[in-house]
């Protein structure tokens, strides 16, 4: 019984965070500014995207072009900074799920250490040069 125990426990382990997560998932982190901020530094919108293009920016599972595309955000759709890469090519965010401004993601109050983003919204990585900083 240990032994089904420990198989189960270690399928879990290596599950994607979410069931609808792919596999090669890396998790938006928030809380890096510590509990004297709010758990995501900035908010922004969707900007720069090239109208005679795809017109959409890819919301990706991890900070690269190789990872897999999970989501499409507009031009003017509001997405919250949390994350980024050190080379700032990459940023994490979080955004409405359901698209409405004004969503409450829970990522307006401070958080005691830096965790993975769980909250009712959706979160990934998006390329920093087609967001536009509002406030943060």
């Amino acid at each position: 019984m240990r032994a089904v125990a420990a198989i189960a426990a270690t399928a879990l382990a290596s599950a994607p965070l979410a069931a609808h997560e792919p596999a090669d998932a890396q998790p938006v982190m928030i809380g890096h500014d510590g509990l004297d901020f709010d758990a995501c530094a900035g908010f922004g919108v969707v900007s720069g995207l090239n109208p005679d293009g795809d017109n959409f920016l890819a919301v990706r599972a991890a900070p690269t072009t190789q990872a897999s595309k999970m989501d499409e955000l507009r031009e003017g759709e509001e997405v919250w900074f949390c994350d980024g890469t050190a080379d700032q090519q990459w940023i994490g965010i979080v955004y409405g799920s359901n698209r409405e401004p004004g969503v409450d993601c829970e990522v307006s109050s401070p958080v005691p250490n830096v965790v993975p983003y769980i909250g009712p919204c959706r979160s990934g990585w998006v390329s920093a040069r087609y967001v536009t900083l509002i406030a943060g």
